[in-house]
């Protein structure tokens, strides 16, 4: 159907044309050398403005003057490639690996952690991006120097090329169920991960093991759950089946399905763009980049909504005072002009950003500050516990603030997600194009409007049938037991739309062995092997004492319940939760007769694991992602889950290489 749509596009477009006279509609496909699709390829009419990009198939349609002769391809990293139209309508194009000239680099000092390059460039987001490159390619700690070019000298003396900051992950283990129950966390709908890891692998380069978060990786994707009709803004699917890189252990799937609210129907929105415009932002892949996407978001605001825009570099300042969405023209026009230069004042920026905020609050409504940066804060306000008391602070008013993060080398992932999570808000990668329209158009409520706040799940899990569980992911997004009725603790926040998907590992109770070694308790046995057999057995044994009685008949009275499922969450201007609650029976299915839902997200889930080396993923390999993502694929109309399946062909060398 989609095919036959775009056919019918394209036939439009040749028929309003040729009644033009001589113009005409040029299609095609762009790929790299070892034949995938490249995504966000900028196709440009030469000596015009007249340009498109390609779509997550690579492929482009592209209406051309009568005088056109040539299409230029342009792409971050790779040669930029002039080639003429001819007198056919289809256009395909093979794009390569761009290769640096020695001649390009002149080396003026070294020792054994520091080089200083001179790089002849004709801007300085050609500058930016070389130095980029050769920190790739010569794999050093250090990459410094001076980039001349028109608009005079970009100083990269002091920039430290491998200062890419993430939290640093303990992947979860098993929990023996008799004596930790419960498994509580808070939610996550950041899908940055996801694209970052990407970047990583389209670059030729394994990603560093602490920028792999599962749950993200598998959140990025939507998935088919069924949409809410009761009194709860969302809905809860689950799903049991045997465990794919483990066939002792069983998977089961956990499903959040947000409500679906029309554009026109969300609430109004006060935005406030914060945008880092300092020297670490001038590369094509930063703030140009930036600026693109911002364009995808105010072509989508409303006249009810207000932006305003606030710049930082060496000092935060006011660019745009808050103007109505239908004042499209003057907002671009200050997009337009934004800068890279200085250093990087942010605390100062987000001071400024949540006073404009607070100054056009809609009751109600959605105020939201929106931060675009490489994360680089380096000046002012640095501290993270200084900005999280700032963020807890504002949030409280009612200001949330969503996090986008742009760029490689100096890239600060960890403190970036700091800001989103203190912020009530979400935390998006954007690596070219295409991402940025997924962020801001395709998932435009999901991405600027909450549905729920501090949304929590604790999961009790029925010892008569679970020996013990293993939570894949969320690591960073873990709560003691206690936290899951205090209301004065944070959680995720989740937007109109948006799916979040959690999965458990699962060891059954007929399984043999510990879950894991721990000595004999002196003061208490309730945990016993003895009572653990019984409450397995699902058996009425002998009373040993009355606490270990209770345990066992509350075990029978519910023997078929596989685990409970408690939520907690709160209206977006609520302060008291709400509790829902549902049990989940023990019936499992054959794990190729269970929906795309769990065959893909485990598949996802598989490829997270090789990629952090992961001790869990036990037979996991590419090979089965791939047979399994490529059944599960579904009906995939934004073509993401094709995506995954050509990411995870091109990791195969890219993970024999690494080793």
């Amino acid at each position: 159907m989609k095919t036959i749509a775009s056919l019918f596009t394209v036939l439009f477009l040749s028929i309003l044309f040729m009644g033009a006279g001589q113009s005409r509609v040029i299609t095609g496909t762009v790929e790299d050398e070892n034949g995938y699709a490249l995504i966000g390829v900028n196709v440009v009419e030469k000596g015009t403005s007249n340009g498109t990009v390609t779509n997550v198939h690579g492929q482009y349609t592209i209406a051309v003057g009568p005088k056109a002769t040539k299409l230029v391809f342009s792409f971050v990293g790779m040669e930029t490639k002039e080639v003429s139209i001819g007198s056919g309508n289809t256009l395909n194009v093979t794009m390569v690996n761009s290769t640096m000239e020695l001649e390009e680099i002149l080396i003026v000092e070294q020792d054994q952690e520091r080089h200083e390059y001179a790089i002849a460039a004709e801007d300085r987001a050609s500058a930016s991006q070389k130095a980029n490159r050769l920190y790739l390619m010569s794999n050093k700690k250090h990459a410094p120097g001076i980039a001349s070019g028109a608009g005079g000298y970009y100083n990269y003396q002091q920039q430290d090329w491998n200062t890419e900051g993430y939290a640093t992950i303990h992947e979860n283990g098993f929990k023996d169920v008799l004596h930790n129950p419960l498994s509580t966390f808070s939610i996550d709908v950041d899908r940055a991960s996801y694209s970052n890891v990407r970047r990583f692998i389209n670059m030729g380069q394994k990603p560093p093991v602490d920028a792999v978060r599962i749950e993200e990786m598998i959140n990025y994707f939507t998935y088919d759950y069924p949409q809410p009709g009761g009194d709860h803004p969302f809905t809860v699917t689950t799903e049991l089946s045997t465990c794919p890189w483990n066939s002792n252990n069983q998977l089961m799937l956990i499903g959040l399905q947000g409500k679906n609210i029309e554009k026109e129907n969300l609430p109004p929105a006060n935005i406030v763009f914060l945008v880092d415009v300092s020297g670490s932002m001038s590369s094509h892949n930063k703030l140009p980049l930036l600026k693109s996407a911002f364009r995808l978001l105010v072509k989508e605001l409303r006249p009810e909504d207000r932006v305003a825009m606030v710049v930082y570099a060496g000092a935060a300042g006011v660019v745009l005072e808050s103007t109505p969405g239908s004042n499209k023209e003057k907002i671009l026009a200050s997009l337009n002009g934004l800068e890279a230069g200085g250093s990087t004042a942010g605390g100062a920026g987000l001071k400024l950003a949540y006073k404009i905020a607070e100054q056009h609050l809609i009751e109600e409504g959605n105020n939201r500050i929106i931060l675009a940066t490489d994360g680089d804060f380096n000046i002012g306000q640095s501290s993270d516990a200084e900005m999280e008391r700032l963020i807890e602070k504002e949030r409280e008013k009612g200001i949330f603030i969503t996090v986008l993060g742009f760029g490689m080398g100096n890239y600060k992932d960890s403190k970036m997600e700091t800001i989103a999570d203190k912020g009530n808000g979400n935390y998006a990668y954007i690596d070219n194009i295409q991402e940025a329209n997924k962020v801001f158009v395709s998932e435009f409520g999901g991405t600027l409007f909450t549905i729920a706040k501090d949304v929590k799940f604790q999961i009790e899990f029925n010892p008569a049938r679970v020996k013990g569980y293993r939570l894949v992911g969320y690591e960073n997004r873990l709560l003691n037991d206690e936290d899951f009725n205090d209301d004065t603790k944070d959680a995720g926040e989740m937007g109109a739309g948006h799916t979040v998907t959690a999965m458990y590992e699962i060891i059954p109770a007929s399984s043999g062995g510990n879950v894991v070694d721990i000595d004999p308790l002196k003061y208490q046995s309730t945990g016993d092997e003895k009572i653990g057999q019984e409450l397995r057995g699902g058996r009425s044994a002998k009373k040993l004492d009355g606490n270990k009685d209770r345990m066992k008949e509350k075990s029978v009275d519910y023997a078929d319940e596989l685990l409970t499922i408690k939520l907690r969450y709160k209206q977006p201007d609520g302060e008291t939760s709400v509790l829902y609650e549902q049990p989940v029976s023990d019936r499992l299915e054959a794990f190729d007769e269970t929906s795309d839902n769990l065959r893909f997200s485990a598949a996802v889930a598989m490829y997270g694991m090789i990629l952090r080396d992961s001790e869990y993923r036990k037979q996991g390999t590419i090979e089965e992602v791939l047979q399994i993502a490529r059944k599960a694929r579904g009906t995939d109309h934004e073509g993401y889950r094709g995506e995954f399946i050509k990411l995870v062909n091109t990791s195969a060398s890219v993970l024999a290489m690494s080793k």
